[in-house]
């Protein structure tokens, strides 16, 4: 089974001003969510602990020797929305920036969902 994985207009946004090497690189990584779901764990996938959304999770990349990360969530259509990423080093306030950005646009997906029911 494949599942669907969806970007958020900004996500998009962000994906194509990486170059070419960074975006083969991270459509790997996505395609192991594509193929595994929500099955996907550690190394590759974690859950963000510190977010008010239980299936807030980041997939964890390496590009060009560097730590990229893809914040991501599953949501009630069982589809993965990918909401924000961006290389961590030597950003000690990585986690606190993007998950607070990352539940921002998951909650307007979230109400986007619900208006169209």
């Amino acid at each position: 089974m494949t599942w669907t994985v969806i970007m958020c207009p900004e996500f998009a946004t962000w994906y194509e001003k990486q170059d070419r090497a960074v975006q083969k690189r991270l459509s790997a990584y996505l395609m192991h969510l594509s193929q595994l779901g929500p099955a996907l764990g550690r190394p590759l996938v974690d859950t963000l602990k510190t977010s008010r959304y239980g299936q807030l999770k980041e997939l964890r990349a390496q590009c060009q020797g560097k730590p990229w990360r893809i914040l991501f969530a599953f949501d009630p259509c069982r589809r993965a929305i990918l909401l924000c990423g961006g290389d961590k080093t030597g950003n000690k306030r990585f986690y606190s920036i993007y998950i607070r950005l990352a539940e921002a646009r998951f909650y307007r997906h979230l109400l986007a969902l619900r208006s169209e029911r």
